[in-house]
């Protein structure tokens, strides 16, 4: 049967691989990389550099383009499962074409699989299919929540009290929900307003672009703004990541 190991990789930084991640790149025949175009060009390349630095020769890399997804729709979750499905076609066409029975294949995740990131619910979407028939393991990996609270040396959680892991846009839609929240996949800084919170926030966590800003939203959201508009437009794309705490908690 063909083997298919789902790798986290961690934030950015090459040094954030775990043991267990570079062992499982080791035992890895066939890297399949799905492609998001020349905008993000240095995200498959740091895939890349890992794979060459720790994959034993002799190894294939298969490449599929990613499909595009409508960021416009209305319908913002209907995009979403448009787009996965879409996905999930091109990832089960990699599995299908290039990985030979009894051979090992391997997706690299950014950050941990289990946060936030779509792959798992892909290969559960293809296995269900049962057009291709794999086993799969889940390595997981250092998250950018993870890499954010070790960068502003705070720790996630306080004693006794929950921590809300969200999205910007829900955040924007339903306000703060908890007095700790971490806060992903924000692209219209939703964090304003929110002026009884500090906020940690960096983007490019783990990687030669990191920035870090740190502390009350009143004072520090406007140059968050700023910093992420203009790191937007330089590099065509930004991830980032923030931990609000309501002051005073």
């Amino acid at each position: 049967m063909k083997r298919l190991l789902v790798i986290g990789i961690g934030a950015g930084d090459p040094d954030h691989l775990t043991l267990q991640a570079i062992k499982a790149i080791a035992a890895t025949d066939v890297f399949l990389v799905v492609d998001k175009g020349e905008v993000k060009h240095e995200l498959v390349q740091l895939r890349l550099d890992m794979i060459a630095e720790h994959g034993r020769r002799p190894y294939r890399i298969a490449e599929a383009r990613d499909p595009e997804r409508d960021r416009t729709a209305p319908a913002y979750a209907a995009a979403v499962e448009d787009w996965r499905a879409r996905r999930a076609l091109a990832c089960e066409a990699l599995i299908r074409d290039e990985l030979r029975d009894g051979q090992t294949g391997a997706f690299l995740v950014w950050g941990d699989p289990g946060v936030y990131d779509s792959t798992l619910a892909i290969v559960e979407e293809i296995l269900q299919r049962g057009n291709v028939s794999f086993a799969y393991e889940v390595i997981p990996g250092i998250s950018s929540v993870a890499a954010l609270t070790a960068r502003h040396r705070t720790s996630l959680t306080q004693v006794g009290r929950p921590v809300h892991l969200t999205t910007g846009r829900r955040l924007a839609e339903h306000g703060p929900t908890a007095d700790d929240m971490v806060v992903m996949l924000d692209a219209h800084c939703s964090f304003a307003g929110q002026d009884d919170f500090h906020i940690h926030w960096g983007a490019y966590l783990g990687t030669p672009d990191e920035i870090l800003v740190a502390g009350p939203v009143a004072e520090v959201g406007d140059r968050i703004r700023e910093l992420r508009a203009e790191a937007r437009a330089r590099k065509g794309w930004i991830m980032d990541t923030y931990l609000l705490r309501r002051q005073g908690h």
